[in-house]
């Protein structure tokens, strides 16, 4: 087992190694680890890492849209982990659910950023914003014990 060091600042460059199959990970939880097994396949990885964190954003590398949506959850009181996906990673996020409406979630086109939130895929800004807006992200926060209610 390996295990990347998390950190409480925003999303940092890319590690050197390319060996490592999640590039880079950043967490409100100083001291905290994210572990992974290089036998694991990244679709594995990335199914874990979702299961075990209540808020996970994915990001690719450049992101800026990620660290508006790292912002707009700080200020509400959540700190969410982020990981930054090599190009080829991305691939391997599951599939967003269809919208309800038509619009919204992620685009297949560009599937980063992703928020995760209880292990159910929110999909990109526009859909976190707007769950922001509805009223729906704190309590849905809350019920996944990400907030305090």
């Amino acid at each position: 087992m390996q295990s990347l060091r998390s950190c409480s600042t925003d999303i940092p460059p890319p590690l050197s190694s390319s060996s490592i199959p999640m590039m880079t990970t950043t967490t409100a939880l100083t001291g905290a680890a994210l572990s992974f097994d290089e036998e694991e396949s990244t679709e594995a990885r990335i199914r874990r890492l979702i299961s075990e964190h209540p808020v996970i954003i994915f990001s690719g590398s450049s992101c800026c849209m990620c660290h508006v949506m790292k912002k707009l959850l700080v200020t509400i009181g959540v700190h969410p982990t982020v990981i930054q996906l090599d190009d080829h990673e991305i691939a391997s996020l599951p599939p967003p659910p269809p919208p309800a409406t038509g619009h919204g979630g992620i685009s297949s086109r560009n599937p980063v950023p992703a928020v995760f939130i209880g292990g159910s895929c929110v999909g990109g800004l526009e859909s976190l914003v707007a769950l922001h807006l509805s009223g729906h992200l704190i309590p849905k926060l809350v019920e996944v014990g990400a907030l305090w209610g």
